[in-house]
């Protein structure tokens, strides 16, 4: 019975502190037509303190999305167009000398900022990549012998194209796994572009203002880190990542032949997270399994690496994942 009246007065305060959302929503939804699921994925990033990695051909707003959220948010927004000749210093910044006080003085990058749009990731080479390493997971940046503590909240959203392969670098997997959600963006319904061909026509074109403060998004992380994941769902977030790991002990023998590493442990955090903020976007003050289920494709499709034998059938993470979900019991 006591746990029954935490919950409900979980609810209730979780029902306050989420009123923000509605705005949210409706704010890239002027902007942005459809993308429902485009749109929670930024959510729970921007809630669960973490990095989203967008992957679609181009046109789909991947990064008017993007620049839309930071509008409505009131932080600063930066925008690094990722090219192969771009140097770490080109984002982290550098040192340079000043004349005037005959000294090193730091020149800071775009990095210092709490909306990073990272466009087309994947057309900057490895040392490039390496740069933001740092920055994702520390939240700070090294310049010479100096660091730098990065702004809060800090946001790095990417953009790349699963097409266009000529002047692409492959994402290192260090780089890869600092993303909490890689989000596959797809085309929108027939009804949805008639729509955008409209609004183009006639000329609309929506500004949007901030509606939610920096420190409302802060309060409202600690607000989610309150919300009630039971053993049971732990538990079943581990089975789903060991069972890329080891899907013979799932009654996944034909998967073996098709992985070649599992996800790691970092997976299972953030699945966690994900589930726990997306409880929380949907007015809930505890998780269950269909939050898992909901958000089990983005954590885990850039983590699952694939063997040649996959590749030549194409099977694809998604569809291991899918099976997964399918053969993994649900508590």
């Amino acid at each position: 019975m006591e746990e029954n009246i935490d919950i409900r007065s979980l609810n209730e305060l979780i029902e306050s502190k989420s009123r923000f959302i509605t705005d949210l929503v409706q704010g890239m939804g002027q902007v942005i037509v459809g993308q429902k699921h485009l749109v929670d994925s930024l959510l729970v990033c921007l809630l669960s303190d973490g990095h989203v990695l967008l992957e679609g051909v181009p046109g789909l707003a991947k990064t008017l999305a993007i620049k839309t959220l930071s509008n409505l948010v009131d932080g600063t927004y930066k925008r690094i167009q990722f090219t192969p000749d771009l140097l770490p210093a080109d984002i982290i910044g550098t040192m340079i000398y000043s004349q005037k006080t005959e000294s090193f003085v730091v020149r800071k990058g775009p990095i210092f900022a709490n909306f990073i749009l990272a466009d087309e990731i994947n057309r900057a080479p490895a040392k490039v990549q390496s740069a933001l390493l740092e920055s994702m997971q520390e939240r700070q940046v090294t310049i010479s012998s100096e660091t730098f503590p990065l702004p809060k909240p800090f946001m790095v959203m990417a953009t790349q194209n699963p097409i266009e392969q000529e002047g692409t670098y492959t994402l290192p997997e260090a780089q890869v796994d600092r993303f909490m959600l890689k989000v596959i963006i797809d085309y929108p319904s027939i009804d949805e572009e008639q729509r955008i061909v409209k609004d183009h026509i006639a000329g609309k074109t929506q500004e949007v203002s901030p509606v939610v403060k920096l420190d409302d998004i802060l309060a409202s992380r600690e607000v989610v880190k309150q919300v009630y994941i039971d053993d049971k769902i732990n538990n079943y977030i581990t089975d789903i990542v060991f069972a890329t790991r080891y899907p013979e002990k799932y009654n996944l023998a034909d998967l073996k032949e098709n992985i070649n590493f599992g996800a790691s442990p970092r997976a299972s955090i953030n699945m966690a997270l994900a589930a726990r903020t997306y409880a929380f976007i949907k007015r809930r003050g505890y998780v269950i399994p269909e939050d898992v289920r909901a958000m089990a494709h983005d954590v885990l499709r850039h983590r699952i690496g694939l063997t040649y034998e996959a590749e030549a059938n194409n099977v694809t993470s998604d569809t291991i994942i899918t099976e997964i979900l399918n053969k993994v019991q649900v508590p």
